[in-house]
């Protein structure tokens, strides 16, 4: 029956491009007629190779481009765009699973998981916060681009990544493609004598600025390290995982991102924690303690901190020291305006915020004349809150930020799980780094935020479909080890 109804949804569609194809001709616009064969194609895999389709797709994520205001479709001052090719496939594919789930309905051991509950729940408040929004447009597109993502790669990822081959290929073509974009920009960089400044713009256009390239080779560095130890990987895949490796490694250093150095000595930490098989209670106390600490001692550790003048430089020594200098360095200065600004709309909306994605529209009467900085503005197109978690916060309220630390402890508490307790030796390969590759962001997360970017979110979604799908496919067959059993399952 399904594949039935497959094949008059394709006739369907073959028939709405033919008139369409009338149309265009009538109206002289034949240039687009040359997409017709692509969107055909396109519309050919998700009826039939919906797999492939989303492969395809994590090749294309860091080649896409973003167009920020498509010509027509805006409403007041605020644009529509849309990252080109990834974001209306994904949308589309969206649809399609909308459409299936209806007919068809959902294996319920997909959405009865923790994680899946977690983000069911998270999407669930940000629906309802986008029709209290401020700005209703703005929440509506948000909560849209967020919801592709989710469903393409994290609801329809379980059923990809319950083949392992499908793993090994996602990360493989979303590497490949990554290559020639750092091909690209170490290029541009080299012609300018590798200058820490150019690093801002030189992955343009593929990345708006050196920070996302950097969160995003960051979180990969994990996976294609793995990748040299994995058995299961082709002949030709351990032959280039270590140059492709050595690649990333050399990249993130020249991209002057001090946030995706950080979130790579934050997941070796985890890393040596998983190796030494340090119980999560142990881990939670730990980090209680830290906390307590840091809040008793807080106006020495900010006198300490407002002492650092070291600025940003090609010195790495330099480099390294200015992550804790706020100052006079310019952009930590700002992150901390900006993260000011989000607890004080939080103050003012605790329950439904400001409405999901309307930060960078809300935010300047919240900035204090002391906290303003040489790059602070008043005009919403200075990004937004540079965090994922104060970000949800005074967009969402306080259940906006609680939901996506929830994805973050069940995400964490599945993979430690997963590790301490999987004999498969490369499914252990796999679960490791692909959740040290998560722990890249969620320390990143604490910096920057690019869930809104298909860059960001394929891979994101993506690598937890990758950990909920092995938890779901082999907790029946995996076999304990004794000790030590982690605590918080």
């Amino acid at each position: 029956m399904t594949d039935k109804r497959n094949i008059v949804a394709f006739y369907i569609a073959s028939a709405i491009f033919i008139l369409a194809d009338c149309l265009l001709i009538w109206l002289q616009q034949s240039y687009v007629l040359n997409l017709v064969p692509v969107a055909m194609l396109i519309v050919y895999m998700a009826l039939f190779k919906l797999d492939a389709l989303m492969l395809t797709v994590a090749f294309f994520t860091p080649l896409s481009l973003n167009i920020t205001n498509i010509p027509g479709l805006s409403l007041g001052q605020v644009g529509v765009g849309i990252a080109l090719p990834t974001e209306p496939i994904m949308l589309g594919i969206m649809l399609l699973f909308i459409l299936r789930l209806a007919s068809d309905g959902i294996d319920k051991s997909l959405i009865k998981h923790p994680v899946s509950i977690t983000i069911s729940i998270g999407l669930i408040w940000m629906l309802l916060t986008s029709i209290t929004s401020t700005m209703p447009f703005v929440s509506f597109k948000f909560l849209i681009e967020r919801s592709w993502g989710v469903f393409t790669f994290y609801f329809l990822g379980l059923c990809l990544f319950d083949n392992r081959k499908n793993i090994i290929a996602f990360c493989w073509l979303y590497i490949i493609s990554f290559c020639g974009v750092i091909i690209y920009t170490t290029i541009r960089h080299a012609h300018n004598h590798f200058a820490e400044k150019f690093s801002h713009i030189a992955p343009t256009p593929f990345y708006n600025d050196h920070t996302a390239y950097g969160a995003l080779l960051a979180m990969f560095i994990p996976v294609v390290i793995g990748l040299c130890f994995i058995k299961t990987n082709n002949t030709i895949g351990k032959r280039f995982a270590p140059i492709v490796a050595m690649m990333f490694l050399v990249a993130v250093g020249l991209s002057y991102s001090r946030g995706a150095w950080v979130s790579l000595v934050a997941a070796f930490a985890v890393f040596i924690v998983l190796l030494l098989k340090i119980q999560l209670r142990t881990i939670l106390v730990m980090l209680i303690i830290a906390l307590g600490v840091g809040f008793v001692y807080q106006d020495k550790i900010v006198l300490k901190l407002e002492k650092n003048n070291k600025e940003v430089s090609e010195d790495i020594s330099a480099e390294l020291q200015s992550i804790s200098n706020i100052s006079s360095d310019a952009s930590n200065r700002e992150r901390i305006n900006r993260w000011n600004c989000a607890i004080r709309m939080f103050k003012d909306k605790p329950v439904f915020g400001f409405g999901p994605g309307t930060y960078m529209f809300k935010y300047a009467p919240y900035q204090l004349s002391r906290n303003r900085t040489i790059i602070s503005t008043n005009m919403g197109n200075g990004g937004n809150a540079h965090s994922e978690y104060l970000g949800p916060l005074s967009e969402e309220g306080v259940l906006g930020m609680l939901s996506f630390l929830a994805i973050v402890v069940f995400v964490t508490i599945t993979s430690f799980r997963l590790y301490y307790r999987l004999v498969d030796r490369d499914l252990k390969i796999i679960v490791l780094c692909i959740y040290l590759g998560l722990v890249t962001y969620f320390v990143h997360g604490t910096m920057n935020n690019f869930l809104d970017t298909d860059k960001g979110a394929v891979p994101f979604w993506g690598f937890i479909g990758i950990l909920v799908a092995i938890d779901l496919r082999y907790r029946k067959g995996v076999v304990e080890e004794k000790k030590p059993e982690p605590a918080l399952t």
